[in-house]
């Protein structure tokens, strides 16, 4: 019940005129930028970062996870329309999404993607309200090992599932780490990879490193890449679902819901992995087995709900444990930050009504997304035509005026230049960017718990497995580390003995 109380004052903070117009500032950006292929929330959280700073903490978090959300909702009609995910976790949508389109079901399918979302969204946030304070309480007694360990597997899980190879993941996220040490060492004052620059010995702005990877990686990495869309679906007919696409839908809602939430607060999970596991139940368990691949509406509706109902549950490890699971989370994380804010367990002690007027303010998007999502889908679908280069020069400018907006110089802009540049040579290369941001936010963290464990035992580092808890996530975090990288080495062995063809018998 405590949680519940505090829920209704979250409610007053949220329901303030202003935080509403924050409210649905952020679902309509996120909308917008879910819609448009090659840009999604984080880089749009990451742009915003340094224009926000004169909002209050609360007023920017609530613009933030209105982005956030919006953007889930947004890269359905991309992936339905142009057959092209705005979000990764909007891949699944398109397999069915796109053959109903094409067979002139465009309409139904977006309204099952919207409805779903919007059910999948709202059971996921009160799953969020209900979990989160508990888990927090539990984590208060976690120890500096149990930190390490924690922070441990969100560096192994991260690096290993987002991208396309363990090993590049893992590149990126020594990047990341490197990028981080940069500046004073808290312990002894010595400067680290400074280079003999002063400007580096307070260390790399974590906004203006986040904007240069994100914004300006993918600016270049788009230019260089060319190359125009493809058709866009046009949008017939009202988005509202019939009696039997209802029937079909709602039982695909619920079971994404139940994919997507608890897999989503994994510190190892995200929105991709519920996506296609629910479409696969989904596939499964349908009477009408053979539309599949055709255009079932079972595969948009499980799947988008598997998504939405994710969205919601990686703010449980951002919220209670301050572990990023996601590219968007991390962003969000270096936003909590920038304010003076450290997720985790004191959290909810400490700014305890922010949090919660952050949570209010989930349930209220998730009503304005459904209303934005339903009657003004042509509007979305029509931003689809606009043309790519006025989309990423706008990008460029917002970056640009962004570091100066938040109080950087001329050396900050270089470096958000050779950051940026940094990015495109990651991109090209197929190596992901989040993993890197990862390591740059919770690296220095990592440190400091690490140093506090090792202290405590007198500087051994026996002081990483003091207790049966931090022994247990340093073995599943070098479970995490190595069963992928075995899991690799196979399946290119065994791809190689496929592809070989069989030795020829000499004939007499």
């Amino acid at each position: 019940m405590e949680s519940f109380s505090l829920l209704l004052d979250g409610f007053g903070d949220a329901l303030t005129p202003t935080n509403l117009l924050l409210a649905l500032l952020g679902v309509t950006i996120g909308t917008a930028v879910g819609v448009l292929p090659g840009i999604g929330p984080a880089l749009t959280v990451a742009l915003l970062l340094p224009i926000t700073f004169t909002l209050d903490p609360t007023g920017a978090l609530i613009l933030f996870a209105g982005v956030y959300y919006g953007g889930m909702y947004g890269g359905s009609t991309t992936a339905i329309l142009l057959n092209t995910p705005g979000e990764s976790a909007s891949m699944v949508a398109a397999l069915e999404g796109n053959k109903m389109a094409r067979s002139g079901r465009a309409a139904s399918a977006l309204a099952t993607a919207a409805i779903g979302s919007f059910v999948a969204g709202t059971i996921a946030t009160v799953l969020l309200t209900f979990l989160a304070q508990p888990i927090a309480d539990i984590a208060v007694g976690f120890t500096p090992a149990d930190y390490a360990g924690l922070m441990a597997i969100a560096f192994v899980t991260v690096a290993t599932l987002l991208g396309s190879s363990p090993l590049k993941g893992l590149g990126s996220l020594l990047l990341g780490l490197a990028i981080g040490l940069v500046g004073i060492e808290s312990q002894s004052g010595q400067a680290r990879l400074t280079f003999g620059i002063p400007t580096l010995l307070d260390g790399l702005d974590v906004v203006i490193v986040v904007v240069a990877l994100f914004a300006i990686g993918e600016v270049f990495q788009m230019a260089l890449r060319g190359g125009a869309r493809d058709t866009v679906i046009p949008l017939e007919g009202r988005t509202v679902l019939t009696r039997e696409d209802f029937r079909r839908s709602w039982p695909a809602w619920l079971r994404g819901t139940a994919f997507g939430f608890p897999i989503g607060a994994l510190p190892a999970g995200g929105a991709e992995i519920p996506t296609f596991l629910s479409y696969a139940t989904e596939r499964k368990l349908s009477k009408h087995p053979e539309e599949f691949g055709h255009g079932a509406i079972e595969g948009v509706a499980g799947p988008e709900a598997a998504n939405n109902a994710a969205a919601a549950g990686v703010l449980v490890p951002l919220l209670t444990i301050g572990l990023p699971t996601s590219a968007t989370a991390a962003v969000i994380l270096t936003a909590f930050q920038s304010y003076g804010l450290q997720p985790g367990p004191l959290l909810f002690t400490e700014s305890g009504p922010l949090v919660y007027a952050l949570i209010a303010s989930l349930y209220i998007g998730n009503v304005m997304l459904l209303v934005l999502n339903l009657p003004l889908a042509r509007v979305w679908a029509r931003l689809l035509q606009i043309p790519a280069y006025a989309i990423y020069g706008a990008i460029m400018v917002l970056a640009t005026l962004g570091t100066f907006a938040s109080g950087g110089g001329l050396a900050d802009l270089a470096v958000l230049y050779v950051l940026g540049l940094l990015g495109v040579l990651m991109a090209t290369a197929g190596i992901p960017v989040a993993p890197a941001v990862v390591g740059l936010i919770l690296g220095p963290l990592f440190e400091v718990q690490m140093l506090r464990a090792v202290l405590l035992e007198g500087g051994s580092v026996s002081g990483l497995f003091a207790g049966p808890l931090s022994i247990t996530l340093w073995v599943v975090a070098g479970l995490g580390l190595v069963v992928p990288l075995v899991v690799g080495v196979l399946r290119r062995s065994r791809d190689a003995e496929t592809s070989t063809p069989p030795a020829r018998t000499p004939s007499r």
